[in-house]
């Protein structure tokens, strides 16, 4: 009888090894635990995954910037190879300032700033963008700036502008813009007068009979009239026109301007071989570098005011004149390096008040006398933090840094000393022994003291 019960026991430790070996090899989690490991890796995925309402969405990587200046939140996606807007509900806080520049945006599509609603800034430049729909800029009714130069824009209806009541800043130019009929509502909404800050530098290219013509000059009744046919068969020799007389290149239309934290010029690797003129008296920093630049002309600068930083490295600088920077007293940063320049001209630094950083480096700088003006102003400005001021000839002095040849320049200055001139009857033998000789040297006999002599009626005496 007890021989039963052990036979039924070990029956049942037989059934049971079979699962236990199934738990081991799963650690414990069986299809269920499979089942939630795969619906983990989903979500993990859906959560890399950002969407878009200016197309499909796919799996992109962001890697913007957000801070706050001045109690204001940025978010900066320049330069992210973005195709679309990144949804608002991406950020941590609904940004006043939102910096799209230097993407692969090709179209603004209906709706693709909802949720936007804070925003004050708006910086598209740079892009693809080609097409903007009549509902992209849809309750963006605080946006102030909107900028969209530099971009592929052949027409615009003001029917898109019309979501953004307080929009006082509209940058345009630089788009091939197709100056026919359905341009006519924009081009009169920014020849408003007081639209005046809308479309600025905007220019027709095309068709060819407005080709060049400003947006805000041009005549409305010309985007409707059809071309004569007779017109545009004429000689393409009877439509050359004579070569305009050369005028200085304007900074708005040469270079990348930027609006937020501060606004900021880019005009480096243009082919400038001088200085642009328009430069705003508000904008707080001007990259001029990597450019043919030879000669600093006086009053280039005499409009920017508000210049913090002036970058000029690696241009042709040679020569600075003495007004070059007269007036920008709030500049704080100036960098002269890898030009053409020997020395820095008497004055050319005196208005520069407040200038904490100066870069030198890379210039053939001469160690003579005209050198010494930079020592002498840098000596006052014991604040300034210089460097790259270094002799490059004569061959003595190569290497040698100006401030220790200046030095040694003025210990090896003799010191001024009271003698008298030899004159130069005296050092001229030609004439020794000549009339004029003989009477100076009776002159001198008669004025030698005598005993004889009487004295004169007058003496004068010398008080000490």
């Amino acid at each position: 009888m007890r021989v039963i019960p052990s036979l039924l026991l070990f029956c049942l430790l037989l059934l049971l090894l079979p699962s236990i070996e199934m738990k081991k090899k799963g650690k414990g989690r069986g299809l269920k635990g499979a089942r939630h490991k795969l619906t983990r890796d989903r979500v993990r995925v859906r959560g890399a995954r950002r969407h878009n309402r200016s197309g499909p969405s796919g799996l992109i990587s962001i890697n913007c910037l957000e801070s706050a200046e001045f109690g204001e939140v940025f978010v900066d996606c320049q330069d992210q190879h973005l195709s679309s807007i990144p949804t608002s509900n991406t950020w941590s806080k609904n940004p006043k300032h939102l910096l799209l520049a230097r993407n692969q945006i090709k179209v603004l599509h209906d709706g693709a700033f909802l949720g936007y609603e804070s925003l004050n800034s708006l910086d598209l430049q740079q892009n693809q963008i080609s097409l903007v729909e009549e509902g992209a800029f849809q309750g963006l009714t605080q946006l102030t700036t909107l900028l969209l130069q530099h971009n592929r824009l052949q027409t615009l209806s003001e029917e898109a502008l019309i979501p953004i009541p307080n929009l006082h800043y509209l940058r345009l130019y630089d788009n091939p813009w197709n100056c026919l009929c359905p341009m006519d509502s924009l081009v009169r909404t920014l020849q408003v007068p007081s639209n005046r800050n809308l479309g600025n530098y905007a220019r027709c290219a095309e068709p060819i009979r407005l080709k060049n013509m400003k947006l805000k000059h041009m005549d409305p009744e010309l985007l409707c009239k059809e071309s004569d046919p007779a017109s545009d068969q004429q000689n393409p020799k009877d439509l050359m026109e004579p070569s305009p007389i050369r005028i200085k290149p304007d900074a708005t239309t040469v270079c990348f301007t930027y609006f937020y934290p501060q606004i900021r010029m880019d005009c480096s690797n243009q082919g400038l071989t001088e200085v642009p003129t328009g430069i705003p008296d508000n904008v707080a920093h001007v990259d001029l570098s990597h450019n043919s630049i030879s000669h600093l002309k006086t009053r280039d600068f005499h409009a920017a005011r508000s210049l913090r930083t002036l970058n000029l490295s690696n241009n042709k600088m040679e020569d600075l004149d003495t007004g070059s920077l007269t007036g920008l007293l709030h500049l704080r940063e100036l960098d002269l390096s890898n030009n053409n320049l020997h020395f820095v001209q008497h004055g050319v630094l005196e208005d520069l008040y407040f200038l904490s950083h100066l870069k030198l480096g890379g210039n053939p700088w001469v160690c003579d006398y005209s050198i010494q003006y930079m020592v002498y102003w840098l000596s006052l400005h014991p604040r300034v933090s210089h460097s790259g001021l270094v002799c490059h000839s004569p061959p003595e002095h190569a290497g040698e840094r100006v401030e220790e040849y200046v030095h040694s320049y003025n210990r090896e200055c003799p010191k001024d000393r009271q003698q008298s001139r030899p004159d130069q009857d005296q050092t001229d033998p030609a004439l020794w022994n000549t009339p004029m000789e003989v009477q100076g040297e009776l002159e001198e006999e008669e004025l030698e003291p005598s005993a004889l002599r009487m004295p004169e009626k007058y003496q004068i005496f010398r008080l000490s």
